[in-house]
This record gives C-alpha cells, structure tokens and sequence, in this order.
C-alpha cells in the first residue's frame, strides 16, 4: 500500500519543491533565448516539459508513489492555471511574458535586439526569405513576438507609419526598458 499512497508528511514537501521548480523554471525561460519555447511562452513551455517529466518519471521510480506523483502533478497544474489568470495583471505579464522585440525597423538590422532572442543574422535572413523578403529594404519592420513567431510589416507608400498595433513596440527603440 505504502507504494500507491507513501508518507503522507511527504506530500506538503513535494508539493512545495513542484511549485518552487515549476517557478524556478518558468524564470530560467523567461530570462533565457526564445529559440528555445518555438511558439509556446515560457510558462506554457515549463509546464508541458514538466507534466511529461512527470508523468514519464513517477510509474517507473520505485521511490516515489503514485499519490507522490499526482500531488506533484496537479501543483504544477495549478501553478501554470494561476499564473495565466494573473497575467491579466500587466504589472505580472510583464514579468512572465517576453516583451516583442523589433529586430528590423526601416530597413535597418538592430543586431542588439536581434542577440537578445538568439538569433543569427543568417537565422533572421533565413526568416525573412521563407517569407518571400528578397531585400531589407522591403521591410519596415521585423518584430520577435511574445511566443517567439517572426511579425514582418513590409514598407508602404504613406507617410505614418506606426500604426496602432505596433506604435508601443516601435517606441522601446527609442526608450529602451
């Protein structure tokens, strides 16, 4: 019985060492490369990792019962529910989520910008040719979004160019955090 259910005074720990992972985690990827999360923020990243650690770990290890397992489960789950709810907060988004990143503003490469998501100028070309760019000078913009997807604004004819939906991100050029 003792390998369904363990020491029940264990359970408090286990659960306190799955959140504190789970938030440690969450961190690392927060301050790390965005190459690394695909398309996924790093809070979702963790807690898929996570769960298939977990669920991977925990019918084979002879030392930790199932109860063990499932509490820890069900931690990170909560953990990954509570902090979606509290990015509604910006003062908490801005705090697990990335901030989107011009890389290219008016032709221009930003290669500070462009190192802070991991990124090669051979990877950014690569980028901009699978989606039909043949000159920079096509581009007014390349923005590094929040899930790590790749946003061009090609060049127009007017004047005003920063619309609505990138005026905030355009301004961090000028004004960095």
């Amino acid at each position: 019985m003792d390998h369904l259910i363990g020491e029940s005074g264990e359970l408090g720990w286990v659960s306190l060492k799955a959140l504190l992972l789970y938030l440690t985690a969450v961190i690392g990827f927060r301050l790390g490369e965005r190459r690394t999360l695909i398309e996924m923020s790093p809070f979702d990243f963790v807690a898929a990792v996570a769960v298939g650690a977990i669920v991977g770990r925990v019918p084979n290890a002879s030392t930790t019962s199932y109860l063990a397992g499932a509490v820890t489960l069900v931690t990170l789950l909560l953990a990954h529910r509570i902090i979606t709810q509290l990015r509604y907060f910006p003062s908490i988004a801005d705090l697990v989520d990335p901030p989107p990143r011009v890389l290219i503003a008016h032709g221009q490469v930003l290669k500070g910008e462009l190192r802070q998501c991991g990124l090669t100028l051979n990877d950014l070309h690569g980028l901009l040719r699978q989606r039909g760019v043949e000159d920079l000078r096509e581009v007014q913009f390349v923005i590094c979004e929040q899930r790590g997807q790749i946003s061009i604004i090609r060049q127009k004819d007017r004047t005003d160019t920063d619309s609505s939906l990138i005026r905030d991100i355009v301004a961090r050029i000028s004004s960095p955090p």
